[in-house]
């Protein structure tokens, strides 16, 4: 059976030059990194090259990108950091984020409100764009982080971070983004959109699983959240995992050399996409079409349909997709994302993301506009709910 994988939002497979940068330290170059002999030292030359390719990816200093498990963590560790490092003792800190964050902020700012941090959730228009002058009417004397995600996992939706950084400065407020499906789609440079923290995850961009990093502007008020030896300048204790930082680093010099030209090619792809499906499937439509987005990233609306049941359905037939973040997937809650933007909870339901790669052809286009639309007509035929709505819209 033809294969065809439109996930890569869930994660990317590693690339084969990623691989094969990956594998002498997963045999013979064993040293740990933290070692002073040869062996170690080795290991040690390859974290630091690896350090400095990430930071050129981000416009950062190799100094400030610390490794981390991936984004969550790194999310974690900047919110969590910020908040317990720079709190005032006398008055109830304040944090800023969006209702369509994800859930790696999201929770995280839950957390510290049930610690007594008030945290406001801003709102996003129908394109899920956060306005910045919400976000500057919102800001207090309390107010010690704004965090606002670059590019939203599930709608693609790329947020103004420069206004946004502009609004922090002038407030002295710290400034972190999720940037876990920016990095390495979009061109990304901390200096120009005011960041003072920023986090990544390597599996969205061809390196493995279980390797990110969190950018921290240089005087940044940071406290540490695990606690060992002196790794990583003391803001990441523990043995760093050699071969995914290695990954990692390759990861970042590939996709810094090839950034413009996929971006060109797959958001071609992705329109092409997105315009078949509307004109083959009556009544769906693209969400977020007028924002600007990743150039990988499609959400569309197939009314009268349960989206997990079509994800199944097209996965019997060799598509690959999701409802949503992977994350949430098997959430009996609609997607928050697409709820913020708006959509009520059974057209949220009805809502699929499909995510390109790097390696999507025109051949894998042709065979999702293919089996899509027939797919859907054979759900909704099975559908009453569909066939009255139909009726009524008649």
């Amino acid at each position: 059976m033809n294969r065809v994988y439109l996930d890569h939002n869930a994660t990317t497979a590693v690339a084969p030059e990623v691989l094969e940068a990956m594998l002498p330290y997963l045999s013979g170059e064993y040293g740990n990194a933290a070692s002073i002999h040869t062996f170690g030292q080795k290991a040690r030359a390859a974290v630091e090259t690896a350090r400095e390719q990430v930071a050129a990816l981000i416009g950062a200093r190799a100094q400030e990108i610390v490794f981390t498990s991936g984004g969550t963590e790194a999310d974690n560790h900047a919110i969590f950091g910020v908040v317990t490092s720079t709190a005032p003792s006398t008055s109830r800190p304040h944090v800023i984020t969006s209702s369509s964050e994800h859930e790696a902020v999201l929770n995280t700012c839950q957390a510290l409100e049930k610690q007594g941090v008030d945290v406001t959730y801003l709102s996003v228009d129908r394109e899920g764009r956060v306005d910045p002058e919400e976000l500057r009417r919102s800001v207090r004397k309390e107010t010690l982080l704004i965090s606002i995600m670059h590019a939203n996992n599930e709608l693609g939706t790329v947020q103004p971070l420069e206004a946004i950084g502009r609004i922090a400065a002038e407030a002295a407020v710290y400034f972190h983004t999720d940037a876990v499906q920016s990095a390495g789609k979009l061109p990304v440079d901390v200096n120009v959109l005011g960041l003072d923290l920023l986090a990544l995850s390597g599996h969205k961009f061809y390196a493995p699983k279980g390797i990110g990093a969190l950018y921290i502007r240089g005087g940044t008020r940071l406290r540490q959240l695990l606690y060992g030896g002196h790794h990583q300048r003391g803001f990441r204790p523990g043995t760093e995992n050699v071969p995914g930082i290695v990954g990692l680093g390759k990861a970042a010099e590939i996709a810094r050399q090839s950034l413009l030209q996929d971006a060109a090619r797959i958001s071609a792809l992705r329109d092409r996409l997105e315009q078949g499906l509307v004109a083959r499937v009556p009544h769906s439509r693209v969400n977020a079409a007028r924002a600007p987005r990743t150039p990988n990233t499609a959400n569309i609306t197939f009314p009268g349909i349960e989206g997990e049941a079509l994800v199944i359905a097209l996965d019997l037939k060799g598509l690959a997709c999701s409802t949503g973040a992977a994350c949430s997937s098997g959430a009996v809650e609609p997607s928050h994302v697409l709820t913020a933007i708006g959509l009520p909870p059974e057209e949220a339901r009805a809502s699929l993301r499909f995510s390109l790669g790097r390696h999507t052809t025109a051949a894998d286009i042709d065979f999702a506009l293919h089996i899509v639309p027939a797919t859907v007509e054979q759900l909704r035929d099975l559908s009453p709910t569909y066939r009255k709505e139909a009726a009524t819209r008649s």
